[in-house]
């Protein structure tokens, strides 16, 4: 006989308490207390041949022993040879004998597993049901008249298939009871496999009727066959679970080689191993390591999913983590000590947890617990293929952490940890797909401003904690809903969905205003701004590498406003592609002289005497016409061209100083030069070469560096800066005010002049604070020893504000636009007081009135 066993545990379906199978094992022993009373009056003969009943009793007991088990889903067939002896009992016993012998031998059988009161007493009722129910029949059907024939094999088969069939509708109606129709009907669907084992063992059995009833002595050899059966069949058995065991193994490998790289490994890895092992549950444990978070994942038969809970024991898992070996417990794996009570205070009836390694470390543990049916069991056999089956899981799982680790750098920056340029733009070419109504999907680009000065000063070290710290601050500062990355370099990038364009604008300016607060690093104070930039979709570009270009643009344009927000607009397009255009015409021009050096005057602003002029690049191109300075030299510095365009405007105005010199005019010149000319160390010794080659004194030269060049929060520039001044070379600070520094920060600066923006002179008329501004800067300058130069001076009223605070010199329309050399010397002819210009006296201006 196949036997069905109910495995331990819930099902899928709800399950409900063991003391419900009273429902159905009343009726069973009512029925068969009925039929036994139906049978005992039907038939005279009840009790006889006592001996031979005995010994059929002890073969049925021993024929109730499984010989091959298997498990089918939830439930565990135990191949039984019970019907062999019951095809002899009902041949050679009366029903009612037959009734009491198969009733004990289960009651006996089922002792032997030490089954709860419900179970035991639901399978000896079922057993004695359908036993009774047997005899029933036998007495309906034509007596058995001691002969052995076709009649005779009908009668028994009919017997005893009467058995297996009760037993089976028994089994269905109480796990229908327990855990709903649809797991009895699923017992129906699996009846056939067992029904027919059961058949082909009526068959054997009647062949052994056949054989004892011509001889008895049959039975010696029958009992002879039986022994040699019984080891083949658990050699077979031995065979076949090993063979399965090595079947499944090798699937699972591949099923794990295949999903290595996808995200399911988990639930092909813990589904295949409760398989294998014939388990109610199969859990991976990985505790929490580095960006990984801590990993509890349950494979429970019946469930589709994946449970986040495990039915082990904490204390069970951390010891064999803590052993660094596979521990087992169960009815024929022993018990630790120390762990027996937390065992049994959970209900698990058996367990293996076996540590997983990478390399010499413990990363985590694979357990099973609970060996399908109430009477499977883990043995010692099964620990060294959980062993082996954790070893190639380790595996994998290394090799699944290892590609998700690479995917995760692919798409991150490695110093800051952000997301980098390709996430970014992943996660914007999405969220321009699913934009809502009403809504735009912002892009902001931060430029962190003087970088470069702090990487060659201090060392990248300290660059790479400067974007670091930038990194950090962004991240908190900016919205939970946003994504914050780092597009390579300096440079930043938020996207988030917002209402407007201005929104955008706000938020960016809030962004910007968090990063900029001061940075320490050791003893070291740096203050970092922020150019940036913002593009919006639809309104900028319908895809991300359109919205990365634009917003790029307009981090550009920012940038020329130092600490400034710029949001995209189409002229800055236009701008960028006439740039590009540019690069290759500007060193045509550099080549063939077609740049001009034109020169603004610079007057004392009290008596109105020349003191010296400002030489300015300036360039006429034959398509485009003329190109604004601020383009061509950001064309000059991106395209490398930057020293040979200084060299060009210097030889210019120290041709021209020396000319004037040799015309008894002297006049001094000043040239502009870009923060990134500082950093070239070479720089100092082609002026003092120059200075040489035109025999023109380093005094006479003044070199112009802006606030954001010179002042840039770290001591960079200063060696340069003192070796020009070591020459003999002035040195101006250009366009100061514009900036944050202060004017305590010049006094440690080698310079011997600042000139103020025009945007604060042009402003002093109608404006108390620009006027408050101009008269800090000329106050705190002389008091430092400073010369302070006025750019912009386009009014009488602005002059007449300019004496009154005490300002020295002047520059701008008011005096004189840029003029090319032929027209200066024009203007020195019509301007200039011919008195002043003979006597060797600095050249003084008539006064217009």
């Amino acid at each position: 006989m196949a036997e069905r066993r109910p495995a331990a545990g819930g099902s899928g379906s709800p399950s409900r308490p063991a003391q419900y199978a009273w429902f159905i094992t009343g009726p069973l022993a009512f029925a068969a207390a009925i039929f036994s009373t139906a049978i005992g009056l039907a038939s005279q003969d009840h009790l006889r041949s006592w001996g031979l009943a005995a010994v059929l009793l002890a073969v049925m007991v021993i024929a109730g022993l499984p010989m091959l088990n298997f498990v089918i889903g939830r439930q565990s067939f135990g191949s039984r040879l019970t019907e062999i002896p019951l095809v002899l009992a009902f041949f050679f016993l009366p029903p009612l004998m037959v009734v009491a012998a198969y009733t004990l031998s289960t009651l006996i059988t089922h002792l032997r597993y030490r089954f709860g009161l419900a179970k035991l007493a639901f399978n000896v009722a079922n057993a004695s049901a359908a036993a009774s129910l047997a005899g029933l029949v036998l007495l309906a059907l034509p007596p058995i008249q001691g002969e052995v024939g076709p009649r005779t094999w009908a009668v028994l088969f009919v017997a005893v298939s009467t058995i297996l069939i009760s037993t089976l509708a028994g089994v269905a109606g109480v796990i229908a009871i327990m855990h709903g129709w649809q797991a009895a009907l699923g017992v129906l669907r699996n009846a056939l496999p067992p029904l027919l084992t059961s058949g082909v063992n009526i068959v054997v059995g009647l062949v052994v009727l056949i054989a004892v009833r011509t001889t008895w002595w049959s039975s010696v050899l029958i009992v002879v066959l039986a022994a040699a059966l019984a080891k083949v069949y658990r050699s077979y058995e031995q065979f076949f679970r090993q063979h399965r065991t090595l079947g499944d193994m090798y699937e699972l490998t591949k099923a794990m080689t295949a999903n290595g790289q996808s995200g399911n490994l988990a639930d092909v890895l813990l589904g295949r191993i409760r398989g294998l092992m014939q388990a109610e549950y199969a859990t991976l444990w990985l505790p929490a390591q580095g960006r990984h978070p801590e990993v509890m994942l349950t494979a429970r038969v019946d469930d589709a999913g994946l449970l986040d809970t495990s039915p082990t024991p904490v204390v069970v898992r951390e010891e064999a983590r803590r052993q660094r070996r596979s521990l087992a417990m169960g009815v024929r794996l022993g018990d630790e000590e120390s762990l027996r009570s937390s065992l049994r205070a959970t209900g698990v009836k058996d367990i293996i947890v076996v540590p997983l390694y990478s390399g010499q470390a413990v990363i985590g543990t694979l357990e099973v617990v609970n060996r399908l049916s109430d009477v499977g069991h883990f043995t010692p056999g099964d620990i060294p293929v959980f062993e082996t089956v954790a070893a190639h899981a380790a595996v994998a799982l290394e090799n699944s952490r290892l590609v998700d680790r690479l995917r995760h750098d692919a798409h991150h920056d490695t110093l800051t940890r952000l997301p980098n340029r390709r996430r970014i733009t992943g996660a914007l070419d999405e969220s321009v797909k699913i934009r809502a109504p009403g809504e735009v999907v912002a892009l902001l680009l931060f430029d962190v401003d003087g970088l470069r000065q702090v990487n060659e000063s201090l060392g990248h070290a300290a660059g790479d904690k400067v974007l670091t710290e930038v990194a950090n601050r962004l991240r908190a500062s900016a919205p939970s809903s946003a994504l914050v990355g780092r597009a390579g370099g300096d440079e930043f990038l938020v996207t988030l969905r917002l209402e407007s364009a201005e929104a955008a604008l706000e938020l960016a300016a809030q962004l910007r205003d968090q990063i900029r607060d001061e940075m320490v690093f050791d003893a070291l104070t740096l203050d970092v701004d922020t150019a940036v930039g913002v593009a919006v979709h639809p309104d900028h570009g319908s895809d991300a590498a359109t919205l990365l270009l634009r917003v790029d643009l307009a981090a550009t344009a920012a940038k020329s406003v130092p600490g400034s927000v710029q949001l995209f607009n189409p002229a800055l397009e236009s701008r960028s592609l006439r740039r590009l255009g540019l690069a290759g015409d500007l060193r045509r021009a550099l080549d063939q002289d077609e740049l001009e050096v034109y020169f603004q005057p610079k007057v004392t602003l009290r008596d109105r005497r020349l003191v010296g002029v400002e030489c300015l690049a300036r360039w006429e191109h034959p398509a485009h016409g003329t190109v604004a300075p601020e383009d061509f030299v950001a064309v000059a510095e991106h395209t490398g061209q930057l020293s040979r365009l200084t060299e060009v405007v210097l030889r210019e105005g120290l041709r021209r100083s020396r000319d004037w010199a040799l015309a008894d005019q002297p006049l001094p010149i000043a040239v502009n030069l870009s923060a990134r000319t500082l950093i070239d160390r070479h720089f100092p010794d082609r002026v003092q070469e120059l200075l040489t080659e035109y025999k023109v004194p380093a005094q006479r030269l003044t070199l112009e560096i802006t606030e954001s060049g010179v002042l840039d929060g770290t001591d960079r520039p200063i060696p340069t800066l003192q070796r020009l001044r070591d020459l003999g070379v002035r040195l101006s600070v250009d366009d100061f005010g514009t900036g944050d520094s202060s004017l305590a920060h010049l006094r440690r600066l080698p310079v011997h002049e600042v000139k103020v923006d025009r945007s604060f002179v042009q402003g002093m008329a109608t404006d108390p604070g620009d006027l408050a501004i101009v008269n800090a800067v000329v106050t705190l300058s002389q008091q430092f020893g400073l010369a302070v130069v006025a750019e912009g001076v386009e009014s009488e009223l602005t002059l007449e504000l300019l004496q009154d605070i005490g300002c020295e010199i002047g520059q701008g329309f008011l005096f004189s636009r840029p003029l090319p050399y032929e027209r200066l010397a024009a203007w020195f002819g019509a301007q200039v007081e011919p008195e002043t210009a003979s006597n060797g006296e600095l050249p003084r201006l008539r006064v217009v009135p």
